[in-house]
């Protein structure tokens, strides 16, 4: 059987050699492969490794494989579309999670990449590009579907690099 290889990502290093140090130092015993699995992951917010690979194989089933050449559904992207006024700012949240996650794909791709917001800036952002005043939904469902990663205080944002989806970027195109 084949390994799949399960990409880890820290937003902070030093957040990330501090817990490690934190957590070799109160070691009794030089640390075995699972417990310094549970060190690493731990440090980026997971309960323990076994958390963190239950997250990866959920994420893993639910995008389309790579070989796939992924359908767009048209009726869907219209819906879509006519959530978001002339400004291309979010009207409503729609009822169904599919027009939902497309949705979230237009917020995510309004954050710029490789730049840590702070709440209030996040708040802010997300603010300017909705009008139904619930920015805290959204930043929760972004940071649920990773497509945001936050610190676990919640005081540091940033966007996930991971590739839309087709039907993402075909809302992309109708929205510019």
């Amino acid at each position: 059987m084949s390994r799949v290889p399960m990409p880890f990502y820290a937003g902070d290093v030093s957040a990330l050699a501090q817990a490690l140090r934190r957590g070799l130092r109160e070691a009794e015993t030089v640390p075995g492969h699972v417990e310094m699995l549970n060190l690493l992951v731990k440090s980026v917010g997971y309960r323990n490794f076994q958390h963190f690979k239950a997250e990866f194989d959920a994420r893993r089933t639910m995008e389309p494989p790579e070989t796939q050449t992924a359908e767009v559904d048209a009726k869907r992207v219209k819906r879509v579309v006519r959530l978001f006024d002339e400004q291309a700012r979010l009207t409503r949240w729609p009822k169904k999670y599919s027009e939902r996650l497309l949705c979230l794909w237009v917020l995510w791709s309004r954050i710029a990449p490789r730049r840590d917001y702070n709440e209030a800036e996040i708040g802010a952002l997300l603010e300017q590009h909705h009008l139904f005043a619930d920015h805290a939904l959204l930043r929760r469902e972004l940071a649920d579907h990773h497509m945001v990663e936050r610190t676990s205080d919640g005081s540091r944002y940033r966007r996930m690099e991971t590739p839309p989806p087709a039907e993402a970027v075909e809302v992309f195109r109708h929205l510019r």
